[in-house]
């Protein structure tokens, strides 16, 4: 990765994930160098015209065009948003059996660029999709990041923040495991400022309860099938998701985020990518956070690591 200050993104994928991430990146001024990298070249350029055609009304000075895999022998970070959809009937495996295919068409001309950078993966099954790109890339695992439970993190804060009335920037809860079903709010750990949220609801007279926050739960793990119902796919959460883990990595912030990453030991887990606090910054994932949960907690977490590793399992690839 280079120490300049220069700041270059590629993006592969230019749907509608990479795009919400694009316009993202450009309205908050994340990087000064910006290339769509598609399939589909033209649709590529398009893209690239569109998004300069906005530079004069933002405070930005992005350069944005498109490009090729070449691009990223000197970027820092290549984000892949790129993948098929699921056909109808179509089982999990196949599906990421076809988007392994995908990814083996990505991840090996940017590894043969001589790209050093860090991989950002937004493409669903996330967890599975990082483990893959670690995988074909022979990358080191701080280097590899997928999305994970960002956006389900920031689903839950927020829908935290309105149940307390509080701002969600105060509320410190996470959402771990699996980008998926298997996904679970470890309740002992959730705090408003430093005050538990099983204390506050001991204390206030019923006003608040755990039953109702472990409806919230069941919110932020329905939300994307729900915004799916009502407009077919959901972009604009975790294209913003991007944007934030992009900004910690550039400005080496250390910031706590709950991204997709190798567990070598931490939580009793080996071997499997799964959403939980890191400490992200300009070399990736510089820390696992581990937060002390309880017995049905760590029960949860394994149950959604023995499913991720199947899954992975399931593709006959060996790192």
């Amino acid at each position: 990765m280079r120490y300049d200050d220069s700041r270059k993104v590629v993006l592969v994928g230019t749907g509608l994930v990479g795009m919400s991430y694009a316009y993202a990146l450009l309205n908050q001024n994340v990087c000064d160098e910006l290339v769509l990298v598609d399939i589909d070249k033209k649709r590529a350029e398009g893209e690239a015209m569109d998004l300069n055609h906005g530079l004069a009304f933002s405070g930005s000075h992005m350069k944005i065009r498109a490009g090729e895999y070449a691009d990223c022998k000197d970027a820092d970070i290549v984000v892949i948003c790129a993948g098929v959809a699921q056909k109808p009937g179509e089982s999990r495996l196949n599906l990421l059996q076809r988007n392994t295919a995908v990814f083996r068409s990505i991840v090996g001309p940017v590894v043969e660029s001589g790209f050093k950078g860090i991989f950002l993966v937004a493409t669903n099954p996330v967890d599975v999709m990082t483990r893959i790109t670690l995988s074909l890339s022979g990358f080191e695992s701080r280097r590899v990041i997928g999305s994970g439970t960002a956006l389900d993190t920031a689903r839950l804060r927020y829908l935290l923040g309105d149940y307390f009335s509080v701002d969600p920037r105060n509320v410190h809860a996470y959402v771990m495991g699996e980008h998926g079903d298997s996904e679970f709010v470890p309740w002992s750990q959730a705090m408003v400022a430093t005050k538990s949220v099983m204390d506050i609801c001991e204390e206030s007279g019923g006003r608040y309860c755990v039953e109702e926050m472990e409806k919230l739960s069941g919110e932020v793990r329905g939300a994307a099938q729900k915004i799916i119902e009502a407009k077919k796919s959901t972009y604009y959460g975790i294209g913003m998701a991007l944007t934030r883990i992009t900004r910690a990595i550039f400005g080496n912030e250390s910031s706590v985020l709950t991204v997709s990453t190798m567990l070598n030991g931490e939580y009793g887990q080996t071997g499997v990518y799964v959403g939980v606090p890191c400490v992200v910054g300009r070399d990736g994932v510089k820390q696992i956070v581990t937060l002390r949960l309880t017995e049905k907690e760590n029960g949860k977490f394994a149950s959604s690591c023995d499913l991720l590793r199947e899954t992975f399992g399931g593709l006959g690839l060996d790192r």
